[in-house]
């Protein structure tokens, strides 16, 4: 997908205040058992068609909304994925700014896990 120049200026002016990881880390996590946090920031339609193993979903249109019913602690490992990486690096800038110490966005998002022909959930 071809983003346009002002959404990667928003994205590039917050990611250095991003922790990231890769989608091969967390398949390393996955295969060790290592129990954590994955939430998909898609829209549900993008979710539905597929998603990573073990995932859960609360999309960037309502996550700011929903995020301390399902994890309430400020201190939970929370680890995003979008499509690519750029509406994650957006999410976890959110939710940094709401006092989550320890969120982290996932770099290649579904594509990079789909590219790299690991599993797939729908």
């Amino acid at each position: 997908m071809q983003h346009s120049p002002r959404f990667l200026a928003l994205v590039e002016a917050v990611r250095g205040q991003i922790a990231e990881t890769d989608v091969h880390q967390i398949k390393r996590w996955q295969d060790e058992g290592r129990t954590f946090h994955l939430i998909d920031v898609r829209e549900e339609s993008e979710w539905a068609q597929g998603h990573l193993p073990g995932a859960s979903y609360l999309g960037k249109g309502i996550i700011e909304r929903d995020i301390e019913a399902r994890y309430p602690s400020p201190d939970t490992e929370l680890f995003l994925y979008c499509g690519g990486g750029f509406r994650s690096i957006l999410a976890a800038d959110a939710l940094q700014k709401m006092g989550y110490r320890h969120v982290v966005s996932v770099d290649g998002g579904f594509r990079g896990w789909s590219e790299a022909g690991y599993p797939v959930e729908s």
